[in-house]
């Protein structure tokens, strides 16, 4: 694998920070100064950052966290703005965002240490659903959701059909609606909104992957259930979320009638 890549499996440094070490010749492959472009195979080579060989692979952790409002979820930022990982001291081990919220967007957030998990979860081609809640300006009408089912032009393409419901109006001519989509692209709802004449005033992600935070308060962090790390783990292997998590129920086997045979024989007379 790429030397990055295994630093940032292994908690040494994001892969950002790993590349930074690697260039500045803190990295050594096999007693050598390691080039980042040449891939390693850690059961073989042996890698040392600073001097210090590379500590053990950590144990895969999963967790969801309900993101705050007012968060980025890199760990750098050129504005200084706060960070979700200024939230995660507790957390033992080191762990990644699994796709991104923007600062202004509140809601579900996994974070893990499983990059393979999160690569799957990510790819357009598993269809991974995101429901948000978003209060818009003005409610929208039938014609709008239709759209919204059908795909919304945007600078950067059209966008897959996605599910839309109006769930509340309020008095001043807002409303709440609920949006799945299965598009990973920077600020899509709210740029789909607007391109409907919606702009959205609150955005919050009620569930990824099925993941919801139902219950849970704003900054809350929890290690995800047994239950929800197999539904999640079927979802990135391919089956359909609405199956994900569901055991197959084993059927009786329907028992054959019984033929009976006429019996033929007459009667003797007495």
């Amino acid at each position: 694998m790429r030397l990055a890549k295994l630093l940032a499996q292994r908690g040494v440094a994001s892969r950002r920070e790993a590349e930074r070490r690697i260039a500045a010749g803190e990295v050594t492959v096999n007693g050598q100064v390691a080039d980042g472009s040449v891939p390693v195979d850690p059961t073989v080579d042996e890698v040392r950052v600073g001097g210090r060989p590379l500590p053990p692979p950590p144990p895969m952790v999963y967790y969801l966290m309900y993101k705050p409002r007012g968060r980025i979820t890199g760990r750098d930022d050129p504005e200084g703005r706060p960070s979700v990982f200024d939230d995660l001291g507790r957390i033992p081990h080191r762990v990644e965002p699994v796709g991104r919220l923007d600062f202004d967007t509140e809601g579900a957030l996994l974070l893990t240490n499983d990059g393979t998990l999160a690569h799957a979860l990510t790819h357009p081609g598993k269809q991974v659903p995101k429901r948000y809640l978003a209060k818009v300006y003005r409610t929208p009408d039938e014609r709008d959701l239709q759209a919204i089912e059908r795909g919304v032009t945007l600078e950067d393409g059209r966008t897959a059909p996605a599910k839309a419901r109006v769930v509340e109006t309020t008095d001043r001519t807002n409303a709440w609606v609920e949006v799945t989509v299965t598009e990973g692209r920077n600020r899509l709802i709210r740029r789909m909104m607007a391109a409907l004449g919606h702009p959205v005033a609150k955005l919050r992600r009620e569930s990824f992957a099925t993941l919801s935070i139902r219950g849970m308060e704003r900054g809350q962090v929890r290690a995800l259930t047994g239950e929800e790390l197999v539904r999640i783990r079927q979802i990135a292997a391919g089956t359909r979320p609405s199956r994900a998590g569901h055991r197959r129920r084993k059927g009786f086997a329907k028992a054959k009638p019984k033929r009976v045979r006429p019996n033929h024989r007459k009667k003797k007379s007495r």
